[in-house]
């Protein structure tokens, strides 16, 4: 009887002879990313599905197609993978680990990522890597040694580009930390004295307004956050969620540009400075363009490039006027 029960399976196999090469439980390979378009598609979706196993290939797929080539302009994708590594502790280690092999000035991403990641033990956890990464030893150090500061102790008025790393942050997890951290520098948007801060408020009130009109969820939380937070930055907030819900997101380009006018007019020496607005609207109007493309809203009238880069047209758009 056994006898012509193993005959019976023998002759099953060899009729279908994948079954003999078939493993229990084995995963499906990791779908390489085949265009930067594809790879914002996937970080805009991420929140809704996470596949942090996808997260290393990524990574890769981030430098292969130039998105880190400059840091500077790279915060969303910082923030993003700082986030997936927060959201996972338990396999943050196997993450990093296979992020490599990359380039050197492409594994700053990395450092930063774990540096930024909010996991309790990340002091811990990025030494497991200096071998990998020799030449960024110095960098490593002053994140462990140096006191150089992680995400939540960056000052946005000090760094526009605090902006998209909290950005990136929330397209990894969708928690509120991040949005609370942008809703923060909406009080920016009010400064009457300093133009760089008000670029920054003005780039934290349009990137959330334009995010919240493509994202009900965003949405929710900013309606649900404006119940608690400070006065100063109750009125501006208001006004994003307005401005999302009417899809009237015009009027912020010109209380922006209100705004800029009447520092003008008190004769600010930096508004007089056109290279200076050139270098510090650029830079801002940049970070717009990297969170909107990642939420595929290049469409909404700034000319943007995929990538973090802002073209002349993109600057000329909020560039004050004479």
């Amino acid at each position: 009887m056994y006898r012509v029960i193993a005959v019976a399976v023998l002759a099953l196999i060899f009729a279908c002879p994948g079954l003999a090469l078939a493993k229990p439980g084995k995963e499906k390979p990791v779908k390489h990313f085949q265009s930067a378009a594809e790879l914002l598609q996937w970080i805009n979706g991420y929140r809704r599905n996470p596949e942090p196993k996808r997260v290393p290939d990524a990574v890769k797929a981030m430098s292969a197609f130039g998105a880190t080539k400059d840091m500077d302009q790279a915060g969303v994708y910082i923030g993003f993978v700082a986030g997936v590594l927060g959201a996972n502790p338990d396999t943050a280690e196997d993450l990093v680990t296979q992020m490599f092999p990359l380039p050197p000035e492409d594994q700053v991403l990395i450092i930063k990522a774990v540096a930024y990641s909010g996991l309790p033990g990340w002091k811990k956890l990025l030494p497991k890597f200096v071998e990998r990464m020799p030449a960024r030893k110095d960098l490593i150090d002053k994140f462990l040694f140096g006191a150089k500061p992680v995400l939540t102790e960056l000052k946005m008025q000090d760094d526009s580009s605090v902006i998209d790393l909290n950005w990136g942050y929330y397209f990894a997890t969708g928690w509120e930390a991040p949005v609370r951290r942008i809703v923060a520098a909406l009080a920016f948007s009010l400064d009457k004295n300093k133009v760089e801060t008000l670029t920054i408020g003005a780039m934290a009130k349009w990137t959330l307004a334009q995010n919240a009109s493509r994202d009900n969820d965003l949405l929710l939380m900013l309606k649900k956050i404006s119940t608690d937070i400070e006065p100063a930055t109750r009125k501006p907030l208001g006004e994003v969620i307005d401005a999302a819900e009417t899809l009237e997101l015009g009027k912020l380009r010109k209380d922006a540009l209100a705004s800029i006018d009447e520092l003008k007019a008190k004769g600010s020496e930096n508004l007089r400075n056109y290279n200076w607005w050139g270098q510090a609207g650029q830079t801002a109007l940049a970070l717009g363009c990297v969170a909107a493309g990642v939420l595929g809203q290049v469409e909404f009238g700034i000319p943007c490039v995929v990538g973090g880069a802002a073209s002349t047209a993109a600057l000329k758009y909020l560039a004050p006027t004479e």
